[in-house]
């Protein structure tokens, strides 16, 4: 048996994540339209109908923006806390209420053989949170839109097999850029963004000898560039005595373009 997963889309214009077991599929969040997320799924040959489970992370649009689309079209189950589900509702429009389901923080729901646990962030939604997949000895961990990781946090997805972690601005770069400086001091807070810097710093207390891969997420598009972060996570890892290319790998994601399916 093997998990295996494709960050459809990743950045400040829409996220979603795809994770299949051989018994079930999920999607957690579709910050796209219902034809982008259809589009998504073509390109790593995938059917939605045939989801298991939508997850949500919480209710800003570049999370939830299909959300309603694909679940009345594919009558998909779609989870999410109580707040979540309260902030969202008249975004996504009306969901039935058989396919409304509750998956509270801090606790775990089974899928066949695949656990699905659920763990707070610090953003400023109603009640932020992501997920980790475990099959087997097999760990998948995505965690965006924080503006901290906390020891709490680290604890949850300490040595997990794959990481897609938020790596979204580098400070300069949002410091000297055309964003306001309410927008600024928001994604600079403890309810916002990590940086490229804090993002290597977290991943260097939780990285262990079962981690093989490191994507960076939710990159900024006007505060970050690809190669920007993955020199910056990559100079502080190995201050750290972390070397990218030894135990484990970096990658990129991409705001468009869906990674290829790979088994954890």
């Amino acid at each position: 048996m093997s998990l295996r997963y494709s960050i459809l889309a990743s950045g400040s214009t829409g996220n979603a994540l795809y994770v299949e077991s051989d018994e079930h599929s999920f999607l957690v969040d579709a910050g796209f339209s219902g034809k982008q997320m259809e589009s998504l799924f073509q390109q790593i040959d995938r059917d939605i109908s045939k989801l298991s489970a939508i997850f949500v992370t919480h209710e800003h649009s570049d999370h939830i923006k299909g959300i309603g689309v694909l679940a009345r079209k594919y009558r998909l189950p779609v989870y999410a806390n109580e707040k979540t589900w309260r902030a969202m509702e008249k975004l996504v429009g009306v969901i039935p209420a058989e396919q409304k389901f509750i998956f509270n923080m801090e606790s775990v729901k089974s899928f066949g053989c695949v656990d699905v646990e659920s763990f707070g962030v610090s953003h400023d939604a109603a009640e932020p949170m992501f997920y980790t997949f475990h099959q087997s000895n097999k760990k998948l961990v995505l965690i965006t839109d924080t503006g901290y990781v906390s020891d709490r946090m680290k604890g949850i997805i300490s040595n997990a097999d794959v990481y897609v972690f938020e790596s979204n601005h580098d400070v300069q770069m949002l410091r000297m850029g055309r964003y306001p400086w309410n927008i600024k001091r928001r994604i600079l807070s403890d309810v916002g963004h990590v940086s490229n810097e804090d993002a290597a710093i977290a991943l260097s207390d939780v990285i262990g000898d079962q981690t093989k891969r490191v994507y960076l997420a939710h990159l900024s598009q006007d505060n970050n560039m690809k190669d920007l972060a993955r020199m910056a996570v990559s100079q502080t890892l190995a201050s750290r005595g972390l070397i990218v290319g030894e135990r484990f790998s970096l990658y990129d994601t991409d705001p468009k373009i869906p990674t290829t399916l790979t088994a954890v």
